[in-house]
């Protein structure tokens, strides 16, 4: 299997013996309908801790008690259900006579998104080339063109006959597609209805709300095209060459015409042309973003890979993808209704859109956040009964009046509320976009924060009962691990809850600095630093590599975590790192050693923290990657140790065929920040590098909107180069001189040329 994509939509491409298919999916293309059933059930957090806390605390599971066993089933009702899922957008067959046609191999371009099928055809060897525009959700193909420049318009045919095929797992219940056919044009096409709901007979109800998409394939010319008998099927003849064209259209169901209303200029060579030409642009601006030159060959590959699958998967405009992005076919890419987890899922992938200079791929991130913002505010007020904004376990692209999944011991993680905003203020940090800060980020931000203030000074979760003067996070549910526990014993203050919350009340001070609201938000300040002020420590445990931070109080420290808890500190949580004081750092260091993984989720996440800390060993972290890919290139999950959540027998790879992982394309951050770091404001260049390997790197993104470049050769920095977009004041760690830190002021635009003999001008 290969991939052929672009930003928003995809198209995969397999070879088998008599056929070429490619299968088509978009982000925005989703089965919408919805359950929301049992709402007046559910109840409030008030009713439901206080019939928890009765629970007697010497059972071994909540679920021992028979009114949470039933709770917890009803309240996962609608989870249960296969919808709201991403929906396939069907495929495309191009088929040929096996005794006259051998599919030899193909070869995708990661360069310029290109991707040769290469075929022996009676003898002669032909190129068929394959592309999706950047511009439009459409694919082309057409013989390539020889080395001289003429099309290869006389080659010998491969094709006899093309046909589209309607995803086979559509459910039965949504109505039936639409199929129409145009001999004159030499056009199949088929259109399907996304009904926003079902009627209680279980038909389609005529929603205004309901969606739909059409896909057709067109071909150029053809000495015969004519219906084979089956549906959506034609044979053909291509005598003197080959070339079509495939379009995806997508939107409300009264934005996309019937099938045979669609207006579309024929596709020929000078059509292909311009679409090539527009695709090869789109992706030439895309790599000069920023680039690496290392001389480790693995870690270069890697980072290219896994920014072209990223540069296919999102775009600014179209809905932030879900834990498997575009990629669906039949029940690939349904898992979890391959739906938004707010608990590391949905926010890893964006981990890589800062540094790799493509900030703009965060939008869609950001916009997924206001979409969510209204059920949140409804969450906080009615569930709650507190200010603010409390966001979701796991959320949908579609039109909620509920949390899809409000069972306690996953949908109390109370981290998810300030992680779902971190990055909107990284976004602020990394770009110094005023203007994204006042109008896209502040209010969410504001939102966690009035809900995280009220929930820490909440009577339960202070004062009488505490033995001390602090607030803190009470109760919480450790992200993969516990879940809710009798006497609430390891629900309270989560090492990624603390860290989370305490970033983000530092952001949000900073935030009001930079857009002038300190007056403006003076009570809400006030009661933050009231709050930082007896703010909970992190838990620490014992180990036999000494004192380590836990992801709970009373956690043994040999147990194995699912979420890298015990090093959220370093990363996302951003308080320590290798600016730490010794004392600090070694814990943070003993941590990351000591931690066990079963291999969920930490091949990205945790390798950051690593890298966080000057401590990733890139040779172990390059065998992991290897192990975890697939034959596509891409990475999916696969397990490492049992005695957490998995046995010895259960298989290791059996995430691999949910679907494509798309936040494992987060992993060229994991080779930033060992090029690169400037987390706490103060640029560090080569912090995790081998000092024996050559490597170079051209305008990562660092806090401050400074683009840097920099050579590493010889064991030590050449030479770096650092412009600044938005004139802020630079601080960098000295390659040079140890302990010194390099300030200066810029201007907009400016750029600073640094070497050895040279430290500034």
């Amino acid at each position: 299997m290969n991939s052929l994509e672009t930003a928003g939509k995809h198209a995969i491409r397999y070879d088998r013996p008599a056929a070429i298919v490619v299968h088509f999916g978009h982000n925005n293309v989703w089965d919408i309908r919805i359950a929301e059933d049992h709402k007046e059930e559910i109840g409030t957090f008030g009713e439901l801790f206080a019939r928890l806390k009765a629970i007697p605390a010497d059972y071994a599971h909540l679920s021992d008690d028979p009114w949470y066993r039933k709770y917890v089933k009803m309240a996962g009702e609608n989870y249960e259900k296969p919808y709201p899922r991403p929906m396939p957008c069907g495929s495309l067959l191009l088929g040929f006579d096996p005794r006259t046609t051998e599919v030899l191999g193909h070869r995708l371009h990661l360069d310029s998104g290109l991707c040769d099928v290469y075929l022996l055809v009676d003898g002669s060897r032909v190129t068929l080339q394959l592309f999706v525009e950047q511009q439009a959700d459409r694919l082309w193909a057409s013989v390539k063109e020889p080395e001289d420049g003429s099309r290869a318009l006389a080659g010998p045919a491969f094709m006899n006959r093309i046909k589209l095929i309607p995803d086979p797992e559509t459910p039965p219940e949504l109505p039936r597609y639409a199929v129409s056919t145009d001999r004159e044009r030499r056009r199949l096409a088929f259109r399907q209805t996304l009904p926003f709901s079902l009627s209680e007979d279980g038909t389609a109800a005529g929603h205004p709300r309901d969606r739909a998409f059409r896909l057709s394939v067109e071909v150029q010319s053809a000495e015969t095209f004519a219906e084979t008998g089956a549906e959506l099927e034609a044979s053909v003849r291509c005598a003197s060459g080959f070339l079509l064209c495939v379009s995806l259209e997508e939107g409300p169901d009264s934005f996309v015409p019937a099938a045979a209303d669609i207006p579309s200029d024929r596709p020929d060579e000078s059509a292909f042309a311009r679409a090539l030409a527009g695709s090869l642009d789109g992706w030439r601006e895309y790599w000069s973003r920023s680039g690496v030159a290392l001389e480790d060959e693995e870690l270069e590959r890697l980072w290219y890979r896994n920014l072209y699958f990223y540069n296919c998967s999102v775009k600014p405009d179209a809905t932030c993808p879900g834990l498997f992005a575009n990629w669906s076919y039949g029940k690939i890419g349904s898992e979890w209704h391959g739906d938004y987890h707010m608990n590391y899922n949905t926010q890893q992938p964006f981990w890589v859109a800062f540094s790799s200079n493509h900030a703009e791929k965060h939008l869609a991130y950001a916009s997924m956040v206001e979409q969510v913002l209204p059920l949140s505010r409804r969450w906080a007020r009615d569930y709650y009964g507190l200010r603010g904004a409390y966001f979701p376990h796991s959320a949908y692209p579609v039109e909620m009046s509920m949390m899809p999944y409000p069972v306690p011991h996953w949908g109390w993680e109370v981290c998810e509320t300030p992680w779902t905003v971190q990055s909107l203020w990284w976004h602020y940090l990394y770009t110094m976009d005023r203007e994204f800060l006042a109008d896209r980020a502040f209010v969410p931000m504001k939102e966690a924060v009035l809900f995280m203030v009220d929930y820490m000074k909440r009577p339960e979760a202070s004062g009488e009962g505490w033995s001390d003067d602090r607030y803190h996070i009470y109760p919480t549910v450790v992200p993969e691990l516990y879940e809710l526990t009798p006497g609430f014993k390891l629900n309270r203050d989560c090492i990624v809850d603390l860290t989370l919350t305490k970033f983000l009340f530092r952001a949000f001070g900073s935030a009001c600095e930079a857009l002038g609201r300190e007056e403006q938000e003076a009570e809400l300040l006030a009661e933050v630093r009231d709050v930082l002020s007896r703010f909970p420590d992190y838990p620490t445990a014992e180990s036999r590599r000494g004192t380590v931070f836990v992801s709970v109080s009373g956690e043994d420290p040999e147990v194995v975590y699912n979420v890298p808890n015990s090093v959220t500190t370093v990363f996302p949580g951003e308080d320590h790192g290798l600016h730490s004081d010794p004392e600090t750092y070694a814990i943070a260091v003993n941590s990351y050693r000591n931690h066990r993984n079963e291999g969920g989720n930490d091949i990205v996440f945790c390798a950051l923290a690593g890298a966080r800390l000057g401590q990733l060993d890139l040779e172990r972290f390059k065998r992991q990657v290897n192990y975890c890919m697939l034959p596509n290139g891409t990475c999916t999950d696969k397990l490492l140790l049992s005695g957490g959540r998995y046995s010895d027998t259960t298989p290791f790879d059996y995430m691999s065929s949910m679907g494509v992982w798309f936040e494992n394309f987060a992993l060229p951050a994991v080779v930033n920040e060992c090029l690169l770091q400037s987390y706490n404001g103060i640029l560090r260049l080569f912090p995790n590098w081998p000092s024996g390997k050559r490597a170079e790197f051209k305008t990562l993104r660092a806090v401050g909107a400074f683009l840097v470049s920099a050579l590493w050769e010889d064991g030590e920095v050449q030479w770096a180069e650092i412009r600044s977009e938005a004139g802020s004041e630079l601080k960098l760690y000295s390659p040079w001189t140890a302990g010194e830190v390099i300030v200066r002021p810029t201007r907009p635009g400016e750029t600073i040329r640094l070497t050895k003999d040279r430290q500034g001008g």
